[in-house]
């Protein structure tokens, strides 16, 4: 039987209550064990008071997640909430834990999908300011999520992807809203794209069409230029049921769509759907590995 580890993440957080809750929920996959790393050397903490303490524990486990898989002994890794500021307080060195787990795991090419409703959404830049995304938007860049959402989407059995590449500027560029991004980056990308894959990949398309397409299934994913313009419309859609897929990585790790959320832990109010869509991606993606 195959087994698939959870981390607790930061344990001043919610993430050991939406831990226990989803372990106790029906709707958990059959046919998988499932082991919370290190749990008997989780620390006593304050609920809603992050400490290093939480932050080290949290790095720790990761670490342990990534050997396990690693070395086989797991089919997926599901990570639990982190602190991003406790973590750097504690020796952390990088932007999030996607980015920790490219380095750990050797991969040099990796993404974000975000999966809730109807909506697969892969983000070009992520956690950076609007100010600097236009200088960080290259054809290499988004030729490289293009490629890494067509494998992925290959991972769930969809055989042909359809992929619509959002635009940067109002109505992607078009009439008088016309930028150079569109232009000069994104249809060079796309097209160096469809040469590659086929004439399923499109753009760039206009954000507000691209996300009611994939809403109708007529589209298996967008391509999204930054962070906010793809998650706006699927937390809209599926606010407590998003999912956080790592493209690229040779191991399978999904995570839930949303933070420690301190101002509740401790307090039995957690909901744990999130992690619980988390566990069923991962393990739909584990059956096919």
């Amino acid at each position: 039987m195959k087994t698939i580890a959870l981390t607790l993440g930061d344990t001043a957080g919610i993430g050991p209550e939406i831990v226990k809750k989803a372990l106790r929920s029906r709707d958990l996959p059959w046919g998988f064990h499932y082991e919370i790393l290190l749990a008997d050397r989780a620390p006593r903490v304050r609920a809603g008071h992050p400490s290093l303490v939480s932050a080290r524990f949290a790095m720790e486990s990761l670490e342990a997640g990534v050997a396990g898989c690693l070395r086989g002994g797991y089919a997926a890794l599901v990570t639990s909430p982190v602190n991003k500021a406790s973590l750097h307080a504690a020796g952390f060195r990088f932007p999030g834990q996607t980015e920790w787990l490219a380095h750990a795991t050797g991969a040099r090419r990796y993404a974000m999908m975000l999966i809730g409703g109807n909506l697969r959404v892969t983000l070009v830049t992520r956690h950076v300011p609007i100010r600097e995304i236009s200088r960080l938007l290259t054809r290499k860049e988004i030729g490289g999520q293009i490629d890494l959402t067509w494998e992925g989407l290959k991972r769930f059995g969809i055989c042909k992807p359809r992929i619509m590449v959002a635009g940067l500027n109002p109505h992607s560029g078009a009439n008088a809203e016309a930028g150079r991004e569109e232009k000069q980056i994104i249809q060079p990308a796309v097209a160096a794209a469809r040469r590659r894959h086929g004439n399923g990949i499109c753009g760039p398309v206009s954000p507000d069409h691209a996300f009611w397409a994939a809403n109708q299934k007529q589209a298996d994913a967008v391509v999204c230029m930054y962070h906010d313009q793809g998650l706006i419309p699927l937390k809209m859609l599926a606010f407590d049921r998003g999912v956080n897929l790592t493209l690229g990585l040779p191991i399978i790790r999904t995570s839930p769509d949303h933070g420690t959320a301190y101002d509740i832990a401790g307090r039995g109010k957690a909901c744990p759907q999130s992690l619980i869509e988390a566990i069923k991606t991962a393990a739909r993606l584990a059956r096919h590995a």
